[in-house]
């Protein structure tokens, strides 16, 4: 089985410190938590950057200048960024970061009800824009997945040739508005894949570490962080993101799996090193 890969969403675009003071929102405080993640043994950092009083933004200046400052503590991290942005950011303002030609970004692959009136849209023809983008810059999408239909999407317009293969999923479950949590639905979406993908998973709040448990016995990797939950166990706040990232590493350990270093997960997703 290949090593897990682990992936920090050290902010996310929605958590504030209101949720959890250890929420980073400035260059310093995100580069912080990127090399505890880091530390902890988090080969990706998944990255949205805010302005210093928390507020989320997709500028190409601000992502340089944390990019900057994480690669000064861990030289060999492997950055992702988002290109989700915060409900309402335009196509042109998501993609911005992509400019940077960072080694991946995330493509989202449908629109999504997040509750109340807040829609995330991703319509075909932006997804096309977005998978069209990262191939002219060489840029690797991780093509995130909220419901099964957005695979199916991926699928063909990765047929059409707006993504290229192979395919790297991640799947985020548990989100109000798509797919639930619960093992039957992961063993949906991995079914789902073609052959030669490859998968990371996401839970959201309670769904964080049996999600990742599930990964990590199927030979899937796994996704932790502050973006989507802010404790460590039941009731308990997390210190850091590197604190998520430790106990996933447990996890692993006691389940047979050793942990990739950023050159391996280079390896396994077919990535030279970049920005």
């Amino acid at each position: 089985m290949e090593k897990l890969i682990i992936t920090a969403a050290i902010c996310g675009a929605e958590v504030t410190k209101e949720h959890n003071p250890a929420v980073p929102y400035t260059v310093d405080e995100i580069a912080q938590e990127a090399y505890l993640a880091y530390s902890a043994g988090a080969s990706i950092i998944h990255l949205h950057v805010r302005e210093d009083d928390g507020t989320p933004t997709q500028r190409k200046e601000r992502y340089e200048e944390c990019i900057e400052a994480i690669k000064k503590r861990c030289n060999d991290v492997i950055i992702q960024p988002s290109t989700g942005g915060s409900v309402g950011m335009t196509s042109k303002e998501r993609l911005e970061p992509v400019i940077l030609k960072p080694e991946m970004a995330t493509l989202d692959c449908g629109t999504l009800n997040f509750g109340g009136d807040e829609i995330f849209v991703n319509t075909e023809n932006m997804i096309k824009e977005f998978g069209q983008e990262m191939l002219n810059m060489n840029v690797k999408p991780e093509i995130e997945i909220f419901d099964k239909s957005m695979i199916d999407m991926a699928v063909r317009l990765s047929r059409k040739g707006y993504i290229k293969e192979p395919l790297h999923f991640s799947f985020v479950m548990g989100v109000n508005g798509g797919i639930s949590g619960e093992l039957r639905d992961f063993v949906f979406l991995k079914g789902s894949i073609p052959c030669g993908s490859t998968y990371s998973v996401a839970g959201i709040g309670k769904y964080e570490f049996s999600l990742a448990a599930a990964s990590i016995i199927s030979g899937g990797h796994v996704r932790v962080g502050f973006e989507d939950n802010i404790y460590l166990e039941k009731g308990v706040l997390a210190k850091n993101n590197g604190e998520l990232v430790e106990k996933v590493v447990r996890l692993a350990k006691e389940l047979g799996r050793e942990i990739a270093t950023p050159e391996e997960a280079r390896k396994i997703l077919g990535l030279k090193k970049g920005v």
